[in-house]
């Protein structure tokens, strides 16, 4: 596998760089919000979500698959998509409940995780079909809102999205503690 490291051995192949590009995206989007630049925020999203697309891809297909992108992959959705929610609640262009709704359940697969990490039990924290379309729905949402500010989507038309959202989010958070929890009693004492 040909790739170049930074000097402490964590590979910085393309696929971790996309990842780390969609992490210094960022304070990049929140900014552009918050200083009103609706246009250029949407851009980046959407170069956000493009990288998301292919370093999944591009680690699949040229086998440059590793640990450290394992990990930071989610990551870096879960940070876009928080502060998203987060900054978009503050600036009043989502509802309150949506954000505490999405920020909880992070938080607590996240509690779940580290618990699991902390306890050494052996939890799968692997992606499903689930939580993957709950992120990409949560996606597709805040891309509708900013579009909103744009003047190129009705509220009438993101109403439905969120609603599809809320559901999606409240059934993968169940589903993940669900599974995690069968897996701690599989394991015994």
């Amino acid at each position: 596998m040909d790739r170049v490291s930074f000097s402490d051995g964590i590979p910085l192949n393309i696929p971790n760089s996309l990842t780390v590009l969609r992490i210094l995206l960022v304070p990049v989007f929140v900014g552009l919000l918050v200083y009103e630049h609706y246009d250029q925020a949407l851009l980046t999203l959407i170069i956000a979500a493009v990288t998301d697309g292919l370093d999944g891809a591009i680690a699949r297909m040229a086998n440059q698959q590793t640990r450290i992108g394992a990990y930071l992959d989610p990551l870096a959705d879960k940070l876009l998509l928080m502060s998203s929610f987060l900054t978009l609640s503050i600036l009043h262009m989502i509802p309150v409940w949506a954000v505490i709704m999405v920020v909880s359940r992070d938080l607590i697969l996240l509690a779940g995780t580290l618990l699991a990490r902390v306890t050494e039990s052996s939890i799968d924290i692997s992606p499903t079909i689930l939580g993957k379309g709950t992120t990409l729905v949560q996606f597709a949402y805040i891309t509708m809102v900013v579009l909103m500010t744009t003047g190129h989507v009705e509220l009438q038309t993101i109403q439905p999205v969120l609603a599809v959202m809320a559901t999606l989010t409240i059934a993968s958070g169940t589903h993940y503690l669900y599974r995690g929890i069968m897996s701690l009693n599989n394991q015994g004492p």
